[in-house]
């Protein structure tokens, strides 16, 4: 059969750089941090006392306080950024057949608030079952796209993707495939979290996953320096517009870039670590471009996993070797994590929209706070260390992996009519 093209025409976000698509992609390619202190509880005995945390985002401008009550903040922050995106994208759900519009959504955790709110008052109280009516329906991690759905009335397909860190590439090809094998018109893609309380500092910070960088937090996401220590928790939500061209040209629609390939592999080999060599990773990207019909020598960026943690930024960078070849020395390599923090199931949706900027505007976010090299990795890699740069970016991947060993990549096109 004869593939659709798939573009994108509308973006939303809610993120720890700012609460709109702008403020997040000035902040990004400027190289601003948005780690600081935690704020949410009282972090002072844990080993990690900062985060990514999301500012200022008031749920009042998106829900009334009845419904905001019936949400968890990844929920919050995936309706936000959703309604962002929609309006940016300029469907009109009133004019186009909404049976036809679905809602891929990724989440790693889900409700983690909720959780530890319910328990935290079950365990304190005197063993009688108080539990909120809407403990379940405010945790499950499928439930922002069910929001989401009801929100604009959208009947096409409708579920959540759950893949840890690359919860939310997978949503974006699921997204991706359904409409260019002519099973949707448009999809909302994107991915939630808001996983800063006591119970997600607590749990990274036991399997030695965070940065314990206390005294500097704006500089503890450092990807690819010799004395980076972990990754920093981050959090918020991001939306993307997915649309049929034929469906979005005619009514219209501008046009970010378009989607041309995705890929998904598995480790097969620990619950947290990457393999050493990046095999996982390896496959990912060739599959991504084999499926966009690319050679690897046709691809100018690529937005890494990147999260700042010893052994995952090494075999990240080996795959990446192992995938280019020579081209990898010709090619832009960034990790916006270094700004962000590492948002988990979300990550892929926020990195997925700077790759889409980046291709739109040519211009590469930075990997800030790189201050010494590490021996490891190969001084001739461009990591386009501390300060954007422009150049023609007609093709980019964004890569995401998970805990589990769970592997994906998306690439993406310059728009050409």
């Amino acid at each position: 059969m004869q593939l659709k093209r798939v573009v994108v025409t509308g973006l939303g976000a809610v993120t720890p750089l700012g609460n709109s698509v702008s403020d997040y992609w000035n902040n990004l390619i400027n190289g601003v941090s948005g780690a600081a202190p935690i704020t949410r509880f009282d972090a002072s005995k844990f080993k990690t006392r900062f985060a990514c945390e999301v500012k200022g985002f008031n749920p009042d401008d998106y829900f009334d306080k009845k419904e905001a009550r019936k949400l968890d903040a990844f929920s919050w922050y995936g309706i936000a950024a959703s309604v962002q995106a929609m309006a940016d994208s300029g469907l009109d759900t009133a004019n186009v057949d909404k049976n036809e519009i679905g809602v891929i959504w990724g989440s790693g955790i889900g409700g983690l608030d909720t959780f530890q709110t319910e328990t935290f008052a079950f365990a304190k109280g005197d063993g009688t079952p108080r539990f909120n009516p809407f403990f379940i329906p405010k945790m499950i991690a499928d439930i922002c796209s069910g929001h989401i759905s009801m929100r604009f009335g959208l009947r096409g397909p409708n579920f959540t993707t759950v893949s840890a860190c690359a919860s939310s590439t997978n949503a974006l090809i699921d997204a991706f495939n359904y409409i260019r094998l002519g099973k949707a018109n448009a999809i909302v893609a994107g991915g939630s979290e808001a996983a800063i309380n006591e119970s997600g500092v607590g749990g990274f910070n036991a399997v030695q996953a965070m940065s314990t960088r206390n005294d500097e937090p704006a500089k503890a996401s450092r990807p690819y320096d010799k004395d980076r220590d972990g990754f920093v928790l981050g959090e918020g939500g991001a939306a993307i517009i997915l649309e049929e061209y034929e469906h979005a040209k005619a009514r219209g629609a501008k046009i970010y870039a378009e989607v041309i390939g995705g890929g998904a592999s598995a480790d097969a080999y620990h619950i947290t670590a990457p393999h050493p060599e990046g095999l996982g990773a390896t496959l990912v990207m060739n599959r991504a471009l084999k499926d966009a019909g690319l050679t690897g020598n046709e691809i100018d960026y690529i937005n890494t996993h990147g999260t700042s943690t010893p052994l995952g930024d090494v075999a990240e960078l080996k795959a990446i070797q192992n995938v280019f070849g020579q081209h990898a020395y010709n090619m832009n390599i960034s990790s916006t994590k270094s700004m962000t923090g590492h948002l988990l199931g979300a990550a892929g949706a926020i990195e997925g929209i700077a790759t889409i900027l980046a291709v739109k505007n040519d211009i590469v976010p930075p990997t800030i706070n790189h201050e010494t090299a590490d021996p490891e990795i190969d001084p001739a890699l461009n990591l386009t260390l501390n300060k954007m740069q422009k150049r023609t970016i007609n093709f980019a991947i964004s890569n995401t992996f998970g805990f589990g060993g769970h592997n994906a990549a998306v690439v993406i096109k310059k728009f050409n009519p």
